[in-house]
């Protein structure tokens, strides 16, 4: 893996991080391929779109007791091709209405706007 791919890659999710322990699901976001072809896979199943996946988002995450505190853990980063970037990692929430974590595998795609995912797997 490039390291200053990698270092992109590590930089969005840190501050994917520093969004989401703020209460700012907006700017969480900003990590995000603002495109209809964007896919989140979770448990009910895909959802395509930027704007769907952020109102996903906000739904079953209302308030900052139910969004926590995020940690993730990076388990590999690995090139597709120069365009894109495979990661697999895990995921953690501190939360007064309880803890929740899980696995993630995200497509990273270099796009205009920078490197996005564009495909985000998490359960």
């Amino acid at each position: 893996v490039s390291q200053s791919r990698y270092k992109v890659i590590q930089t969005i999710l840190q501050n994917q991080t520093v969004a989401w322990n703020k209460g700012d699901l907006d700017a969480f976001m900003i990590g995000y391929w603002n495109n209809d072809s964007l896919v989140f896979i979770g448990k009910s199943g895909p959802t395509y779109g930027f704007k769907n996946t952020l109102a996903n988002y906000k739904k079953n995450y209302p308030d900052t007791s139910h969004m926590g505190k995020l940690h993730f853990d990076i388990v590999s980063v690995k090139p597709l091709s120069n365009q894109h970037y495979f990661v697999i990692g895990k995921w953690f929430l501190q939360r007064s209405v309880g803890n929740v974590n899980g696995v993630f595998t995200l497509v990273f795609r270099k796009t205009r706007a920078g490197w996005k995912i564009i495909s985000d797997h998490s359960s």
